[in-house]
């Protein structure tokens, strides 16, 4: 090889360690559901849990009403009322410390008007510090069945108290709140200057609101009022389930990606999971959920023109509500770091997706996956975050 020669590539190879290290560091949007649930004094609450604690009712009661379980978690923060500011604020700090910088709310929508909205509106959204995080909606539009009673939960009657879907009139009354309340927030998450709001269940959307075509159009009358309200467009994220569609009444089942048409025509943006437990079987080691979850990314990236966002669930264990489930086992910090990694290095080799990773959750207490501190791991699932995404990023 010439001097000349030789000369040119080191200089080449000296150039791209220059434009590597001019490059920012790639900034990670970790967001972790949150279940606003763990609310005092919010009256539309009592029916379910009457002490007035929220769902840390069953949390609490647990060993009392199941003695000698398994099961017997505690809060290292206490049972704390998240619907209060001066809380919500310590756990703004925790979370954004730990790389945690987007709170996805499960929002619901029930007898005409907004349930448990209450940590968002009055804990979140008026904490002074609420503005070093983003947070979006995820509209869970499922059925409310009486399992979240403790007291007649063990019956598994699974007797309906309210439905999920809404007439298009709801859905409109629902739409126009949602844009001027939230969407407008500075710290509302969007992609590209567009707001992003999830759909938790498509065929209760799909249901409730008269047909497929009825849905397509009503989404389609949601995306022209967020541009009226002055945005650029509107970012609709589907929740995907176990790969299963009804396309009746539906022209989409004559190509060769018949999933991706459906969720598309009907205007949909980008998709992520919100728990293992919908398309795993979760009774088993974590190691081998998140083989399956892995898999599942990769099958999802090739059937799917829409984004996929990589989401990790923490585990599985819903026995504080009912006293029996399946359970996921071994799904240590550790363990978890190493999906974490498996999660940014999805985004990292797909730098045109935005860098968004979901995380079942913050505090699903009563589902036995959460970030928030316990008896069992202490910080360790927050220290696991904050290793991937805050300390191995600097």
């Amino acid at each position: 090889m010439s001097v000349m020669k030789r000369t040119t590539i080191m200089l080449s190879l000296v150039m791209s360690v220059i434009v590597c290290l001019a490059q920012p560091k790639r900034t990670y949007e970790v967001a972790a559901y949150l279940y606003p649930a763990y609310a005092s004094d919010d009256p539309r609450l009592r029916p379910f849990w009457p002490t007035g604690m929220g769902e840390w009712e069953t949390v609490m009661t647990m060993q009392q009403r199941n003695p000698g379980h398994y099961w017997n978690r505690r809060p290292l923060w206490g049972y704390i009322n998240e619907a209060d500011p001066a809380v919500m604020e310590m756990e703004i700090e925790q979370a954004t410390s730990h790389g945690v910088n987007v709170f996805i709310f499960d929002w619901y929508w029930f007898d005409e008007r907004p349930f448990m909205e209450t940590t968002l509106t009055n804990g979140f959204l008026k904490a002074s510090n609420s503005g070093k995080m983003k947070f979006y909606l995820m509209w869970a539009n499922h059925n409310v069945e009486n399992y979240w009673d403790t007291r007649i939960a063990h019956l598994g009657e699974n007797n309906i108290i309210w439905r999920g879907g809404v007439s298009r009139e709801a859905f409109e009354k629902m739409c126009r709140r949602n844009i001027e309340l939230f969407f407008r927030q500075p710290n509302y998450y969007k992609i590209d200057g567009k707001p992003v709001f999830m759909i938790y269940e498509l065929s209760t959307f799909i249901e409730g609101i008269g047909g497929v075509e009825q849905a397509r159009d009503a989404l389609k009358w949601f995306r022209k009022e967020v541009k009226k309200a002055g945005f650029p467009d509107l970012e609709l994220q589907f929740t995907m389930w176990a790969p299963q569609f009804n396309y009746s009444g539906f022209d989409a089942a004559k190509t060769d990606k018949p999933r991706d048409e459906f969720v598309r025509k009907l205007g949909f943006n980008s998709m992520s999971h919100y728990q293992f437990c919908h398309f795993i079987n979760v009774d088993d080691d974590y190691a081998n959920i998140l083989e399956q979850a892995y898999q599942e990314w990769e099958k999802l990236e090739e059937e799917f023109t829409i984004p996929y966002y990589p989401h990790i669930s923490i585990g599985w264990d819903n026995s504080p509500r009912t006293g029996r489930s399946a359970v996921t086992r071994d799904n240590t910090p550790e363990r978890f770091e190493q999906a974490l990694r498996k999660a940014k290095a999805y985004l990292d080799a797909r730098p045109h997706l935005q860098p968004l990773v979901t995380i079942n959750s913050w505090n699903e207490w009563t589902e036995t996956s959460y970030l928030q501190p316990d008896n069992v791991y202490g910080y360790g699932y927050l220290d696991a975050v904050k290793k991937v995404f805050v300390e191995d990023s600097r």
